[in-house]
């Protein structure tokens, strides 16, 4: 393979000998390697299987005909008593798996055998304020390190052979919501040369003020920190930079009586997933949360810049530099963290685009123009990069569509909820679809570069919803809105659903009786993998949407599948374990699932060397 690996000294080799370790010399990931990482199979080097976070492997061993053959190799319990909330993606490299875990743990795996190499398990304290469970959703890897954020809003970086901590940076007060969850992702700015760790935070449910930051990836020393709300101060090399907008914060109600605002101080926009990378116009592009509090009455009038949008910014200086908004002014939790998966798409007049594809909580899919959201000093929040938009989900109530010309929504009148009446603690209940568990929650979709489809994990649910009084108290929810979610159909919830972004259109879709918390992933073996909330890793055609293979894990799984190559075998790998936010937030579906075991494990599949020698 085209790897590279340093050298090392004569003395080193001595000391290798001296100690009896004559084995191979374990490889440091480059910028190469990460670079490639869409493109290479023997290895997962990125969240989302490459820059681009399409979720696509050329793989195709095990495809559509040979799939039925596909069985457990090995499983690796992950123990004890912390046996919930696994919504990770592994990353593999060099015949190793790094695999995270709920309650900030990770663990080394030899990929062949699944024995452990070496297991990290952070110190958290009693206090942490995790809104939407324990969980861990990756790590990153670059050189001799691999990187991973933990729930008392700190992110390690630990030595990839050892599982030793090479540094530590926490970056927020956890007490008051600070949390990290999402995996970070790896850059190299093109303007400096300069390797980067790219992380946000989360706890918009706390009235956090979202942050993004870069970090040096040898010393965890802080580059910028770039805020998710209008108005609030950034930094630079440890001094404070620029405000985030327009200083004045227009688009929020910031001051009243000459004091700031409550909500203008505790706004939200967390951007808590995790980062694709536009390596063309050299740009982080990332998801912004919902504003914080939910009660919209709260921040009104205004868009709420710069929340539940997609965010454009420029990795040498952290400057947001282009942002589309896909719920202005967010009265519904809508939020807008959902992966933005980086593709070419083609227009009705055959024009190609390099764009962003989103299927938003909100129940709507969007395609933007990364060029256009890219440019330095471009307009912010005008929506002339908009390409296309539609629905993913049925029974949408809060917006007629999203308007092509404008690029915002078409609103319905009546679904922001209502203040309470004067006297009353809580506001006229109203019916909102989706609800704010959203069409499509953190867990990606993939996209297919054989079917040009794209393949979303997405939910048919409404909920009922009214508006409470709301004051902000430090470590204490934020929302000034109650809920109960609540079915839309009787014979399903989850639907894994297939769309071709140019027109819209629904290819085919399957229906799963609980919610779809896992991600996706698209082969060339004309397959998508998924898992299921009642504990089945499966596959199904990626052309016609038929179920092809299925496999009971024990435990709901609510993880994103990986696949790679490895001494000329195809292999398949997913976490299983329930948890996340339904369980939690569900209300009627949260009761649905307390039928599902609680677990931890991680699985990888083969097809046995016996039936790929029938099989071909």
């Amino acid at each position: 393979m085209r790897k590279a690996f340093t050298i090392p000294s004569v003395s080193a080799l001595a000391l290798l000998v001296a100690g009896g370790l004559s084995a191979a010399i374990a490889k440091d990931v480059t910028w190469e390697d990460i670079l490639n990482d869409h493109e290479t199979t023997n290895d997962v080097l990125m969240y989302g299987l490459g820059n681009n976070a399409q979720r696509y492997s050329s793989l195709n061993q095990i495809n559509a005909e040979t799939v039925k053959h596909l069985r457990p190799a090995w499983a690796f319990s992950f123990g004890d008593e912390k046996q919930r909330g696994q919504e990770t993606q592994a990353i593999v490299h060099d015949g190793t798996i790094y695999i995270t875990g709920s309650y900030s743990r990770m663990w080394a795996l030899d990929a062949k055998t699944g024995e452990r190499k070496w297991k990290f398990e952070a110190r958290l304290p009693d206090d942490i304020r995790p809104c939407c469970d324990v969980v861990n959703r990756g790590a990153a890897i670059y050189g001799d390190k691999v990187y991973f954020g933990a729930l008392d809003a700190s992110i390690y970086a630990l030595n990839k052979e050892t599982g030793k901590v090479e540094w530590r940076e926490k970056f927020g007060d956890h007490k008051v919501g600070y949390t990290m969850t999402g995996a970070p992702t790896v850059i190299k700015d093109k303007e400096t040369g300069r390797m980067m760790l790219i992380h946000g935070s989360s706890g918009d449910e706390f009235g956090v003020v979202g942050q993004l930051y870069a970090r040096d990836v040898d010393t965890g020393e802080e580059i910028w920190m770039l805020p998710f709300v209008e108005g609030h101060m950034g930094r630079f090399e440890g001094k404070d930079s620029r405000t985030t907008g327009d200083a004045s914060a227009p688009s929020w109600p910031n001051q009243e009586n000459g004091e700031k605002v409550e909500a203008w101080n505790h706004g939200g926009g967390a951007p808590w997933q995790s980062a694709a990378f536009d390596v063309a116009s050299n740009t982080i592009v990332v998801g912004a949360g919902n504003p914080a509090p939910w009660n919209t009455w709260a921040r009104t009038p205004g868009d709420s810049l710069y929340t539940s949008g997609q965010a454009y910014v420029n990795p040498t200086t952290g400057e947001l530099v282009g942002f589309y908004q896909h719920t202005p002014n967010d009265a519904w939790d809508f939020s807008g963290n959902n992966e933005i998966i980086l593709f070419d798409y083609t227009d009705k007049d055959g024009n190609t685009h390099r764009a962003g594809a989103h299927a938003d909580r909100n129940g709507f899919f969007y395609v933007t123009d990364v060029d256009a959201l890219s440019q330095r000093g471009g307009e912010i929040n005008r929506p002339t990069a908009l390409l296309n938009a539609f629905p993913f989900v049925d029974e949408i109530t809060w917006a007629k569509g999203i308007d092509l010309e404008t690029g915002r929504p078409i609103e319905v009148e009546g679904q922001r909820p209502p203040l309470p009446e004067e006297g009353e603690t809580k506001g006229a209940t109203i019916q909102v679809t989706p609800p704010f568990l959203g069409g499509k929650n953190w867990n990606p979709m993939a996209y297919s570069q054989d079917t040009g489809l794209f393949y979303v994990p997405a939910n048919n649910w409404t909920e009922d919803y009214w508006t409470e009084n709301v004051t902000y108290q430090a470590g204490a929810a934020y929302l000034g809105q109650g809920f109960r979610i609540k079915r839309l159909y009787d014979d399903h919830i989850g639907t894994l659903r297939a769309f071709n972004p140019a027109t819209g259109e629904k290819v085919w879709e399957h229906k799963e009786e609980f919610p779809l918390w896992a991600g996706t992933l698209a082969t060339a073996g004309n397959l998508v993998f998924t898992g299921t909330s009642d504990g089945y890793v499966k596959a199904f055609n990626a052309q016609t949407g038929e179920e092809l293979w299925k496999f009971q894990t024990g435990s709901g799984i609510v993880s994103s599948p990986i696949t790679w190559e490895m001494d000329g075998k195809q292999y398949l790998g997913i976490a299983s374990g329930y948890g996340g936010a339904v369980p939690l937030w569900g209300g009627d579906m949260a009761q649905l699932t307390t039928q599902v075991s609680q677990g931890g494990s991680f699985w990888v599949f083969e097809i046995p060397s016996e039936l790929l020698a029938s099989a071909n």
